[in-house]
């Protein structure tokens, strides 16, 4: 079931939200780079931390295409510093605690777990092109090698654009 609310070709809207550190970052700042955002669920669960380890460890190859990456989840501000310093992660987290993004988006979904449910994130990335453009959507995410995996679409379609 599709529940993510942009298609492949449309424009990632603006928003902006703050950092680890209580700076409001405007996702317009990223034009002109290609641009990996990955919601997730929470801080420090383990797949969401081996999700943001893999990012962080191949942020320097997604650099080498002009890529930045972004995490967002609904924790904190305080979660997000914690967490980036436990873990030395190296990649930007940005904090949707009100789930205005989350939601705008479609991520922010009731999900059944262990028979019982609760509202939360469905684990989800996109890659968007540095005009602004949602080039590929990666939905219901698996974590194994999914950092490879989208490291390998954004040179596809470096490669193809060109």
């Amino acid at each position: 079931m599709k529940y993510f609310r942009l298609e492949e070709g449309d424009r990632l809207p603006t928003f902006s939200l703050k950092d680890a550190n209580g700076e409001l970052i405007n996702i317009n700042d990223f034009l002109g780079k290609w641009l990996v955002i990955y919601f997730y669920p929470k801080d420090g669960s383990k797949g969401c931390l081996l999700e943001a380890l893999d990012f962080s460890n191949k942020l320097s190859e997604f650099k080498k295409y002009n890529c930045e990456i972004i995490g967002i989840s609904p924790d904190s501000e305080e979660s997000h510093k914690k967490f980036i310093e436990k873990n030395d992660l190296k990649i930007l987290l940005l904090s949707d605690p009100d789930h205005v993004v989350l939601e705008k988006l479609g991520v922010w979904q009731l999900k059944k777990m262990y028979g019982r449910e609760h509202w939360g994130v469905i684990r989800t990335t996109i890659l968007v092109d540095p005009d602004g453009f949602v080039r590929k959507i990666w939905e219901n995410v698996k974590v194994k090698d999914h950092a490879s995996n989208v490291l390998h679409s954004l040179i596809e379609l470096i490669r193809s654009n060109k």
